[in-house]
């Protein structure tokens, strides 16, 4: 299935100067870049990406909530408030310098792209993987430090997550229709 998914790439990439890096391996995926910007993100943007949902605030506590866990330590909040402050920590992380959006289009594109970034804490992240390679953040550095996991990229969750989020991030005519020279070999024999 070709599914088109958004990438954010943020402050702590664009700062590294590892763009050129994470880009060069959604490419050599085989995946396509059909929408590219750099750009600064005002509270309003990053609050509409990262929306004021409970259940995600909710999931968002718990997945550190577990990883505290699996350490022996105990967090110092409910899931809920954790989550709470782990959105408007990246909202505020997001407006701190530019970064770059793409819409990357291909055939299972979420899942493709989310391998490529790897585990969401870098700590769990694999070799290999964007965030296994290149940050070495934990949850209980990040909570001590008072500021959000940087863990380089977001890379949306699901197809439907994908959709709102670009909307957030890009125009329909900002969005191009264009071939790789390898879709022939890739595609072949799907309209």
């Amino acid at each position: 299935m070709i599914e088109k998914t958004l990438v954010l790439l943020k402050p702590d990439a664009v700062q590294r100067g590892l763009v050129g890096e994470i880009i060069s391996r959604v490419e050599r995926a085989g995946l396509k870049i059909v929408a590219m910007k750099m750009q600064y993100a005002g509270a309003d943007q990053a609050g509409k990406h990262y929306a004021d949902d409970e259940a995600w605030m909710k999931a968002v506590g718990e997945k550190t909530q577990k990883t505290y866990a699996a350490k022996g330590l105990k967090m110092a909040r409910a899931p809920i408030e954790h989550g709470r402050m782990v959105r408007e920590q990246l909202i505020d992380f997001l407006s701190l310098s530019p970064i770059i959006s793409l819409v990357i289009e291909g055939h299972n594109a979420v899942a493709h792209v989310r391998k490529i970034a790897g585990a969401t804490s870098p700590e769990h992240a694999a070799p290999g993987t964007v965030r296994g390679d290149y940050s070495m953040d934990t949850y209980q550095l990040a909570d001590t430090s008072s500021r959000p996991l940087q863990n380089l990229i977001h890379a949306s969750e699901s197809a439907a997550e994908a959709k709102r989020e670009i909307n957030v991030w890009f125009n329909p005519d900002e969005i191009y229709v264009w071939k790789r020279v390898d879709e022939h070999l890739l595609y072949r024999g799907l309209k």
